[in-house]
């Protein structure tokens, strides 16, 4: 590893045990919110552009979807399936409509309704968090410590197909029906849909990685959970020092594995914010939930079924297996 990725690696870290901190602090867990540790590390960490979007535009989407989610919340009389339809409807018009690719407002918008948040401060943490991850991205800049990474408003908005989105609409709600009906909201929790929207929609690498990704989402609940349960709850180790513990140990794996995948840091986090009496069946939900998105994205989506057997062992086989799996030479193939 380089040493000004690791330089970056260590002020996402900085910025993360802020916020557990101002919250653990102040003692209002409304403070946290998960994708802000997914915005870091897309931001901050890796050494690409992630979302087509300009810097005041992240703030004012990310502040305003937080702020809808607490007003539907506060005045929808509507069953909780549908605050999660309007939720996604929403977010959904705002990137049509701005012409950008911050899929994590999706999870700002909707992570209230699910744990039924109504109080201001969430806002204002989202606001002010992004605030910081916009900030700190432009002086990593500044500093050559990241490759600077224009927005150019005339090549840089992203067409979006209505059809597409429409698609995703209805897989949502068919998933989701069952959890929220059964109470088990967590098999969906917002980070899960924020990866079964990049899975369905974006052309980057890691569609090609479906095992690579499972296993990192699972690894992540684990993690989450593990630290928030034995070492915060259990043995009351502040939680600051167990978020970071918890992002080392994250971090880590993404060297591991080669591809950091964002919407893992959140999916880390969710432990912190539910009822503690739950979070040890987090991982199982995490588990099913993702294998159920991720099923969908390849069968219906990608459209899986169509592709070649060297793109599918790419996909579904791992490295370390297909590294050894024997290929038969030319001289061999004479010989037989």
């Amino acid at each position: 590893m380089d040493k000004t990725k690791l330089i970056r690696y260590g002020f996402a870290l900085l910025i993360i045990v802020l916020m557990v901190g101002a919250s653990e602090w102040f003692g209002e867990k409304e403070i946290l919110f998960p994708e802000m540790a997914a915005l870091a590390l897309g931001l901050w960490v890796i050494d690409k552009k992630i979302w087509t979007i300009s810097r005041p535009m992240l703030v004012v989407l990310m502040t305003f979807c937080a702020f809808f989610g607490i007003l539907i919340v506060s005045y929808s009389p509507f069953p909780l399936l549908v605050n999660i339809a309007i939720s996604f409807i929403y977010t959904s018009l705002c990137l049509i409509v701005t012409r950008t690719t911050l899929i994590p407002i999706t999870s700002a918008a909707m992570l209230p309704v699910l744990l039924g948040t109504d109080s201001l401060i969430y806002p204002i943490s989202v606001f002010v968090m992004s605030v910081l991850v916009v900030s700190g991205q432009w002086l990593l800049e500044k500093n050559a410590l990241r490759k600077p990474i224009s927005f150019d408003k005339k090549k840089g908005y992203y067409k979006h197909n209505t059809k597409h989105w429409t698609k995703l609409f209805f897989w949502l709600l068919v998933i989701a029906a069952i959890p929220v009906y059964t109470g088990k909201v967590y098999f969906i929790v917002p980070p899960l849909i924020v990866m079964f929207i990049e899975f369905s929609s974006s052309s980057s690498g890691f569609r090609n990685r479906p095992l690579q990704v499972y296993f990192v989402v699972i690894t992540a609940a684990i993690l989450g959970t593990f630290t928030q349960y034995y070492l915060h709850n259990t043995l009351g180790i502040s939680q600051v020092y167990s978020v970071l513990l918890l992002f080392i140990c994250l971090f880590f794996l993404f060297e591991i594995v080669g591809k950091p995948f964002a919407p893992a840091c959140a999916i880390a986090m969710v432990p912190m914010i539910i009822p503690q009496q739950n979070i040890l069946y987090y991982p199982a939900e995490v588990a099913i939930g993702a294998a159920v998105f991720l099923f969908v994205s390849m069968i219906f989506f990608l459209k899986c079924y169509r592709w070649k057997r060297e793109h599918l062992m790419v996909c579904f086989v791992p490295d370390f297996l297909r590294s050894r799996i024997e290929r038969p030479n030319r001289k061999e193939k004479e010989i037989l």
